[in-house]
């Protein structure tokens, strides 16, 4: 079977880039997954949309892809409401040190029209009063910052792509790839063979498996990172609070609970997307200092997902040298929700050969080979 165009994952990343391919008028696009709609990250995440960054880079793309989600529900017809969540997202600033940086990155963002700013700790707490005043130092707070609901936001896109023609199969797993003369020229499934033009690797967590069956070594890793949801209760809590030092993100979303989630610092990379009890114990010792009155919720249930890591917590969005028609975007380091409309329009364009919307040399493969241009993201959680 022929295919121009294969997409390898149907994640946020995967449905956005068919979406910005089809939409330009490319035919005969064939998203593969391997399980369920949304299985993956995609339908694991804290789907948390910030702009708030300490690199340029991922400034940009956050600020332009939420211009994007901002009118998504108009530019891609949905029926239904991704549930655009536009509270902001307030992160707390808990040592001298986080401060000082907080006011360079509140500076950047600033220079790029991002409207966030630097607040008190009195200022912080009239937006959200039930912070422990004691456990924090002042707060940056970004008003156009929000969440979204990761299915219906998902669903928005696959809608859009299937009115636009393009092929998906789920519960279909890739297991090899034939090469030759520096091109893919074969994609083998455990159900079938396809004869492909390009090949563009959106595996999310699997993405260095898929690069090595076509011979590109992409380095990044996965590891699991958990969350948690408590019951629902009414509005008490606008924005997403968010504090790198404790190691937390915390929103309440639309329909009640409390949606709460961490990295874990001693976790090995792996596939594994387990949800532990120490991650509930640490959870809740965090949040009961944090935010006193959220101690008394019950929760309802965990879960762990996959982050795709690089080693700069920035993404690859890049064509592989030692193939030709290979495109890869992976290593968003738990935020390819949140740049999925960049992410889909830069692969679109790079496969298209135009001039991209931004100048993506910095997130090429190559700055880890002849490491340049490495800028470290330290604003993850």
């Amino acid at each position: 079977m022929k295919k121009h165009v294969c997409i390898i994952g149907a994640g946020i990343s995967g449905l956005s880039i068919a979406y910005h391919l089809a939409i330009q008028g490319v035919k005969d696009i064939l998203v593969i997954d391997k399980g369920y709609f949304t299985n993956g990250a995609t339908g694991r995440c804290g789907a948390g949309v910030r702009q708030q960054w300490q690199t340029k880079m991922n400034c940009i793309m956050a600020k332009k892809s939420m211009e994007f989600f901002e009118k998504a529900n108009e530019i891609l017809a949905y029926d239904d409401d991704v549930e655009l969540k536009q509270e902001g997202y307030l992160i707390l600033a808990t040592t001298v040190e986080e401060e000082i940086q907080f006011k360079k990155n509140v500076d950047l963002q600033n220079k790029l029209n991002i409207p966030s700013k630097v607040l008190t700790k009195k200022e912080a707490l009239n937006i959200v009063p039930h912070l422990n005043p004691d456990a924090f130092l002042s707060a940056t707070y970004c008003k156009t910052d929000g969440h979204l609901n990761p299915f219906k936001m998902s669903e928005a896109f696959y809608k859009a792509c299937l009115k636009l023609g393009v092929e998906f199969h789920f519960f279909e797993e890739v297991i090899s790839m034939k090469t030759k003369n520096k091109l893919v020229i074969q994609i083998i499934t455990d159900k079938d063979n396809y004869e492909i033009d390009i090949l563009i690797n959106a595996a999310g967590g699997y993405a260095r498996e898929i690069g090595l069956m076509a011979g590109v070594d992409i380095p990044v890793y996965s590891e699991n990172h958990e969350i948690l949801v408590t019951e629902p209760i009414e509005p008490m809590q606008g924005p997403m609070v968010m504090s790198f030092s404790k190691n937390i993100y915390c929103q309440q979303v639309p329909h009640g609970p409390f949606l709460i989630g961490r990295s874990n610092f001693d976790v090995k990379p792996s596939h594994d997307i387990s949800s532990s009890w120490q991650f509930l114990d640490q959870m809740s010792q965090t949040v009961c200092g944090l935010m006193p009155k959220l101690g008394k919720l019950n929760i309802v249930r965990q879960w762990g997902g996959s982050y795709n890591m690089s080693d700069d917590h920035q993404p690859i969005i890049s064509k592989a040298s030692e193939v030709s028609n290979f495109y890869m975007a992976c290593g968003f380091s738990g935020h390819g929700f949140m740049l999925a409309p960049m992410t889909g329009l830069l692969i679109a364009q790079l496969v298209l050969g135009q001039k991209t919307e931004l100048d993506i040399n910095q997130l090429s493969i190559q700055r880890f080979k002849h490491q340049k241009n490495i800028n470290i993201e330290k604003s993850v959680v």
